[in-house]
């Protein structure tokens, strides 16, 4: 009998260390679950698309997670935010996935470069790359546009070739893509070693990166994603302002609204509302403006098209201001982002609707305040007189009238004799000077 509890004892111990060992064996696999996050770009490259990036970065760094996954997709941008990101990446200590997706994306221009930087590039079927020839940015034209264009080009074939070479990717074809502007479809980059995989989703990208070699900033690391936890960073209220604000055509809108709210406010003191409006969108505008390339020659446009709207309410030209403005408005609309890349011009699309509303606006209020300043007074004397009365008694050098429902006294050069019609032709303090209203 024992034997036999001694026997029970045994198997049930042995059947809870097993189960001990099994719970924490499942906990600590768990726990080494690789884990990344995965953020979105969806817009021209600006500044503050460059600081969501390169937030997203350092923060998953400090956070420990095994790698950082940008899903690309860019029509291009600017070249000082475009360095920023791929000096992060470059540097990054943890593998960064850049991965052009969904289907229909594209990672053009300054994308290019961003994709060849990532540690793992890859492309969904559907997308595209390439275009990453620079812009020359307020630059003339002749000779020196040309010079100015062909170090421009030899610099950015230089960036990209070092970056490829880091990376193990295709120099020839990132030199065809800056100097011919070649563009190329995911299977393509593929066959061509621009990027890595062509995936479907993230969790066959995974599937397929599992087990790779990177070189990172702190050395080489093994890309472990199996059962990856995939955390989604969403971009802050703040950063999706600046992003939004960033955006050209946004930035226009802004500016016009600010303009013309400060110019209503100015013309009708007191009305508070459209001034508030004006301001902030001017303020939201400057700080655009300061991210964009910016052609000041457009600014002073506008701002000149405005003056001779103001212009109209002092000068009669018989329209002609107003037609100058609107050709100074349209032309400043055009200039004022210096950039051949339509991701950092404003879409004809805004631009047309937006000029013909301002200066709609504008001529409207122009209208409105020269018929205020031509309208006939209503108050005090001026508004007296012409006005039509009744004689309620027989007037000469004195009597009395009925005029707008009060009684004034009245005097007149000639006799009006009482009940007739009379109308005022001078004021005289609180006497009316009348004159009898003939008959026809």
């Amino acid at each position: 009998m024992r034997k036999q509890c001694i026997k029970n004892a045994a198997f049930i111990s042995f059947f809870l260390i097993s189960f001990v060992l099994l719970w924490n064996s499942t906990a600590m696999s768990e726990q080494k679950r690789p884990v990344y996050n995965v953020i979105h770009v969806s817009a021209a490259i600006t500044p503050p698309v460059a600081e969501y990036i390169n937030r997203n970065l350092e923060e998953s760094v400090a956070e420990g997670v095994d790698g950082l996954i940008i899903l690309l997709d860019t029509p291009g941008g600017l070249d000082l935010a475009m360095r920023d990101i791929a000096k992060a990446l470059l540097n990054s200590p943890i593998p960064v996935f850049v991965y052009v997706h969904p289907s229909g994306a594209r990672a053009a221009s300054a994308g290019v470069i961003i994709t060849v930087a990532a540690h793992v590039a890859a492309m969904t079927p559907g997308t595209n790359i390439g275009a990453a020839h620079p812009v020359a940015i307020g630059v003339g034209g002749g000779g020196e546009n040309k010079t100015m264009m062909e170090k421009s080009a030899n610099d950015a074939v230089a960036y990209v070739k070092s970056i490829a070479k880091k990376r193990g990717r295709n120099e020839e074809w990132v030199e065809k893509s800056v100097r011919k502007s070649e563009s190329i479809t995911a299977e393509e980059a593929l066959k061509l070693k621009v990027i890595d995989y062509v995936a479907e989703d993230v969790e066959r990208l995974l599937a397929q990166a599992d087990g790779k070699k990177v070189e990172t900033a702190t050395g080489i690391r093994i890309i472990r994603t199996q059962n990856a936890v995939l955390i989604e960073k969403k971009m802050g209220t703040r950063q999706r302002i600046l992003a939004a604000v960033s955006d050209p055509n946004i930035a226009y809108i802004l500016l016009l609204i600010g303009l013309a709210g400060l110019y209503f406010e100015l013309a009708h003191p007191g009305v508070i509302l459209p001034g508030v409006i004006g301001g902030i969108s001017l303020i939201l505008a400057f700080f655009a403006l300061q991210t964009l390339p910016v052609n000041y020659a457009g600014i002073l446009l506008i701002l000149f098209g405005i003056i001779l709207f103001i212009a109209e309410i002092k000068v009669v030209s018989h329209g002609l201001l107003s037609v100058g403005g609107m050709v100074s408005l349209v032309m400043g609309s055009l200039l004022l982002f210096d950039s051949p890349d339509p991701a950092l011009r404003v879409s004809f699309k805004v631009l047309i609707p937006a000029v013909f509303m301002v200066s709609l606006f504008f001529m409207v209020v122009v209208a409105l305040v020269i018929k205020a300043h031509t309208k006939k007074s209503v108050t005090g004397r001026e508004g007296m007189l012409t006005e039509m009365g009744e004689a309620l008694t027989d007037i000469r050098e004195t009597g009395k009238v009925l005029l707008l429902g009060e009684y004034w006294d009245a005097f007149s050069d000639q006799w009006v004799d009482k009940g007739k019609k009379v109308k005022v032709i001078h004021v005289d303090g609180l006497k009316l000077k009348v004159e009898e209203i003939q008959s026809q």
